[in-house]
């Protein structure tokens, strides 16, 4: 892919033009009305709800929200269900393992694909094929086929269309919403996921205790899928820019390489891998319950969540926020510092309250990281910039849990979790103090959606007449 050419003295990028979009996707009154001031002190810090004016927003909030408790249900119950039939923990370990395959591969080759394809197209599509097969999970047990293979393969089936499916839903939202407006829809999403993973496991914690309980849960999943397919069929026509080039694996290639010039799309994803890697503590609930809180692991799990989903209630200052690059910066090191601290509690309470607010600082974290990719990438890579996204987010909890785990075998739980928040903290603030571009990140300039940007756009300039420094 042809790189643009630099100029040989930058000068001070251009302001956010007025946000290009398409009426015939988002309707003619987002394009007449733009989005009115918010005011008062409760209005300014509650969550923004203005995307939900957006009727295609509004529905894919309402349907994903919905169909991601019934797929907590699905979560809980094919591991149950797996160790019902098999008594094996090594077996349930391999429901983890033969959903990650998919979703890598998956995610990279769909966001291609959303970028070369219609994405409301491939978007109903992947997830009429994820429906299917839970259909088919609900099948097998209805029949008492009572066969553990089968269910791994309709596991493996429905991460790969979850992954191709996440890939475009992330590449449609900057198409239907405003720019100004994507951190707010962020956060909606985010938080509505939450709810759905404090909600979900609870449900399915009563169902799957009944007679026929798997057989519930596959049920409950697959009729609250339902509005998530009404969600998608009821998007407008999302087809690909110019210039966007044919899937396969010429194109994942060429965008990876484009982040990997890019510091800010770079950095983005690394903070993320550092978080998740060094950080995330959940390996370590079991052995951490038993030791200090005489097994009460429960809500050890449902911390993090809580605290994301009181996060995005009170998360009307997001947006507002242009420094991205340090507001994301902050955000993991207020996560390291917070999982550091739990790990250090004695009082349950305190190590619960702890992950809550930890939990709070990956809503922010998650909500930037995700804004990011969606404004500052050109519209032809933002589906390969959502394929990586999956993969770094289903990958990295998953590299997390593995380090945990060895390092408490080795040096024990406390330093294991102690010692992973401190590395978190500090290296995500030495790292983005080092790529100047990153830290110095301002979403108010940012690079041409219709253009491949270069790698120095979006700085925020030193002073109101200075032009921008060179990337340092």
């Amino acid at each position: 892919m042809t790189e643009p050419v630099r100029s040989e003295h930058p000068t001070t990028p251009a302001k956010r033009p007025t946000p290009a979009v398409d009426p015939a996707v988002t309707g003619p009154s987002t394009v007449a009305e733009p989005p009115r001031p918010r005011r008062g002190w409760l209005r300014n810090h509650a969550i923004d709800t203005r995307p939900l004016a957006i009727a295609p927003f509004r529905r894919q909030v309402l349907g994903q929200g919905t169909s991601f408790i019934g797929a907590m249900l699905t979560q809980v119950a094919v591991p149950v269900q797996v160790y019902a039939l098999s008594g094996s923990s090594l077996q349930v370990g391999l429901v983890g393992l033969v959903g990650l395959v998919p979703l890598v591969a998956f995610g990279l080759w769909g966001g291609a694909v959303a970028d070369a394809i219609d994405r409301r197209l491939l978007y109903l599509v992947s997830s009429v094929g994820s429906w299917v097969m839970t259909l088919g999970l609900l099948i097998q047990t209805t029949v008492g086929l009572d066969s553990v293979p089968v269910i791994l393969l309709l596991v493996a089936i429905q991460s790969g269309f979850f992954a191709v499916a996440s890939s475009a839903r992330g590449a449609i939202v900057p198409r239907i919403v405003p720019p100004e407006l994507v951190p707010a829809a962020n956060t909606l999403t985010f938080t509505t996921s939450n709810v759905g993973q404090v909600v979900g496991p609870l449900i399915a914690g009563v169902l799957v205790t009944r007679h026929n309980g798997f057989q519930y849960a596959y049920t409950v999943d697959a009729i609250l899928f339902t509005l998530a397919l009404y969600a998608a069929l009821r998007l407008p026509s999302i087809p690909p820019e110019p210039g966007s080039g044919a899937p396969g694996l010429r194109s994942v290639f060429d965008g990876l390489a484009f982040i990997v010039v890019r510091p800010v799309l770079l950095m983005s994803f690394v903070v993320d891998i550092v978080a998740m890697v060094f950080a995330m503590p959940r390996a370590l609930y079991p052995q951490a319950a038993a030791e200090r809180w005489h097994g009460q692991v429960g809500p050890l799990y449902a911390a993090i969540a809580i605290g994301a989903v009181l996060a995005g209630l009170s998360s009307g200052w997001i947006g507002r926020v242009r420094r991205q690059g340090v507001a994301l910066t902050l955000a993991i090191v207020g996560w390291g510092v917070c999982v550091t601290v739990s790990g250090l509690a004695h009082p349950l309470w305190l190590a619960v309250l702890m992950l809550a607010f930890a939990g709070a600082a990956d809503l922010v974290s998650a909500v930037y990281r995700q804004t990011i990719l969606q404004t500052y990438a050109p519209d032809q890579m933002r589906g390969r910039m959502q394929g990586v996204f999956v993969v770094v987010v289903a990958g990295g909890p998953r590299l997390g849990d593995l380090r945990a785990g060895a390092t408490a075998a080795a040096t024990g739980v406390t330093l294991s979790w102690v010692g992973g928040g401190l590395l978190c903290a500090v290296g995500v603030l030495i790292a983005a103090q080092l790529v100047r571009p990153f830290w110095r990140y301002d979403a108010s300039f940012a690079p041409d959606d219709t253009s491949f940007a270069p790698d120095d756009a979006g700085f925020a300039p030193d002073g109101d007449s200075v032009p921008a420094e060179s990337p340092d």
